[in-house]
């Protein structure tokens, strides 16, 4: 059970103000969106993932307080190196034929030339 910034008592996850010191714990009063408040006086966007790359539009960057899309960059996953797939070698190699379908027609269109230009010259 998350706590109150503001207060910090035991509030539900789902609840959208606190119902101790009714601030406003989501956003636009919906339950599934969160509303991120920044402690003290320092600004979210000092830590924002967004702010970092330059692709947050919103119009209280960079002293915002407050965002519903805050993505603190020190919890950021890596996902390359997270993410590995792993194909088997029939898979793999069904992709390898559908990307190169050209390439395979070209080579069976040569080794069927090769084979006619074989036989007529017995």
């Amino acid at each position: 059970m998350p706590n109150c910034p503001k207060c910090h008592q035991p509030v539900n996850a789902q609840v959208t103000t606190c119902p101790y010191c009714r601030i406003e714990l989501k956003a636009y009063g919906h339950p599934g969106i969160p509303l991120h408040r920044a402690t003290g006086e320092k600004f979210l966007c000092d830590t924002c993932t967004y702010h970092e790359d330059d692709t947050c539009t919103f119009s209280k960057r960079p002293y915002a307080q407050e965002c519903t899309m805050y993505s603190d960059r020190s919890q950021e996953s890596h996902p390359m190196t997270a993410t590995h797939y792993s194909l088997g070698w029939r898979h793999s190699l069904q992709l390898w034929c559908q990307r190169n379908q050209p390439l395979l027609l070209l080579f069976g269109l040569i080794v069927v030339s090769l084979a006619i230009a074989f036989y007529a010259s017995k």
